[in-house]
């Protein structure tokens, strides 16, 4: 689903990204966050395209699995343009020239948002947020920390994951960032710029493993469910 009365230019505002009114850090490692990102009109058509992903956390970017709004959504995420502009609030030249490793993620368990820095593979990550409202205080909303042992050492204003926010931080030693523990339906699209196309190959590569295994888990796991709802089924 698309929608034909927006201008698929105004989908993505890279002036949200390019103004006064957004928050950029440098200390203890560089990061910014923008809100309005998104257009409005948008909603409904990103919402239907999204991907109903079988497993939780972050999975590759398939574009079979997507709608057309989400999958332009992502090539306009991806362009020069926009990446150059988020480089310049990070501090880094022509984030551009980097290889991009795009992951969508639809729900989450309990288990993830734990405070880690991301690889060294990367260069610098991109949050972009499409959950219509959260309302849920600190539960699944990113923080950016001072360090890997205490969610409430932030440096920054915790971020709700809501519709149209971006967030976006240049990897480092000290870049720790994560959020508290939350189950359930959390849209996000990330996009991590690499240090090399080997390191994105081996990315996808992980990626695509790991999917399948999320896909078997899920579908064992609802065998078993099948089964103890059922036990004349088994076998």
């Amino acid at each position: 689903m698309t929608s034909p009365a927006v201008d698929t230019s105004r989908w993505l505002d890279t002036r949200a990204i390019n103004n006064d009114d957004i928050l950029i850090n440098r200390q203890p490692f560089p990061f910014f966050v923008a809100r309005n990102v998104l257009n409005k009109e948008m909603m409904p058509s990103f919402l239907e395209d999204f991907p109903h992903l079988k497993g939780a956390g972050y999975l590759p970017h398939e574009k079979d699995a997507c709608g057309d709004s989400i999958n332009t959504l992502i090539e306009q995420f991806i362009t020069p343009e926009f990446a150059d502009t988020i480089g310049d609030n990070l501090g880094i030249e022509k984030l551009s020239q980097y290889p991009t490793y795009v992951s969508i993620s639809r729900t989450l368990k309990k288990r993830h948002g734990r405070i880690h820095t991301d690889g060294k593979s990367k260069i610098a990550t991109a949050l972009l947020y499409l959950n219509p409202e959260w309302t849920l205080d600190g539960k699944g909303c990113l923080r950016f920390l001072k360090r890997i042992d205490d969610f409430e050492d932030t440096v920054a204003p915790e971020v709700p994951p809501s519709y149209g926010t971006l967030a976006a931080f240049k990897r480092a030693e000290n870049s720790f960032h994560g959020h508290l523990p939350f189950e359930g339906q959390r849209l996000v699209i990330q996009v991590a710029w690499l240090v090399s196309a080997a390191d994105k190959e081996r990315k996808a590569k992980r990626g695509k493993l790991s999917h399948k295994l999320k896909q078997l888990m899920g579908w064992l796991g609802g065998n078993q469910k099948e089964e103890k709802k059922d036990p004349a089924t088994r076998m």
